[in-house]
């Protein structure tokens, strides 16, 4: 990995950018997967991979501010990492969607449900991040007026041999934007109907419990499945728990394609 101030230059795979798969002919199910805060798309690139292997057309974005400098990001905000999510979404037309996120990624999927259900049919969550214990929420809207940035919250992994694309600092106007944004997605999360599969680390130094907690006991689905995963740590599509994610949001997806599109309840049995 080569040392520069951008981000994305740091490595020869172009996926940093953001990628699209297509599977051959006409694909039932297409999937969008979002990474998260101050990372890239090589976070969720194996999970994306895997999913189209199985058959799903994929859309992978880079979020805006993000894939260059913790000052880049730190002048975008949660309205756009949304509108970009939502562009991304609108270029998958197939019969059954799944929306696929870690961390803010995962809020954003949320968002993404509850603003266009027509068009979100499914939701498979990583450590999805929409709430924090109050003294840190209490600390990031304090210090989000006074410093520009704290250590880096990425790169949380159990695995010795593994690493993550991101940001060595966190952009605090940034994430106070984030913070504003998940108020949003807790108002609304009994706008949430769509068949969800909600996977968690046991151990999380990023997203407390609390978090996943909020999202489970908010939505009004009636299809949901809770898997915590005892290895890694919170950078779960990275970590020693990866596989077992990628293999299981495989099963969720095929499991939802088979019953009718937009289904809210269950949608059939698992492949």
């Amino acid at each position: 990995m080569r040392a520069t101030g951008n981000l994305a230059e740091r490595t020869d795979d172009p996926r940093v950018h953001g990628f699209s798969r297509r599977a051959g002919g006409r694909a039932r199910v297409g999937a969008l997967v979002l990474h998260g805060f101050t990372a890239t798309p090589l976070t969720v690139a194996g999970w994306a991979e895997e999913l189209h292997r199985a058959g799903a057309d994929v859309e992978v974005p880079l979020l805006p501010g993000h894939g260059t400098t913790p000052a880049d990001c730190d002048r975008t905000t949660w309205g756009e990492w949304l509108a970009a999510a939502t562009g991304a979404l609108s270029r998958l037309d197939n019969e059954v969607v799944v929306v696929a996120g870690i961390s803010m990624g995962g809020g954003l999927a949320l968002r993404l449900a509850q603003l266009h259900p027509d068009r979100v049919h499914a939701l498979a969550l990583a450590n999805p991040a929409v709430a924090l214990d109050p003294l840190r929420t209490l600390a990031v809207a304090t210090l989000g007026r006074v410093a520009p940035t704290w250590p880096a919250i990425a790169g949380d992994l159990a695995d010795p041999g593994a690493a993550v694309l991101a940001y060595d600092r966190t952009p605090l106007r940034a994430l106070v934007s984030q913070v504003a944004g998940w108020a949003e997605v807790r108002r609304d999360l009994a706008r949430v109907h769509q068949p969800l599969l909600l996977m968690r680390s046991r151990v999380d130094h990023v997203v407390p419990p609390v978090s996943a907690r909020t999202v489970r006991r908010g939505v009004s689905s009636r299809d949901v499945t809770e898997v915590v995963y005892l290895n890694g740590f919170h950078e779960i599509t990275s970590d020693l728990d990866a596989d077992a994610v990628h293999a299981a949001t495989v099963r969720f997806a095929r499991r939802v394609s088979a019953g009718p599109a937009g289904s809210s309840g269950p949608a059939g049995a698992p492949a």
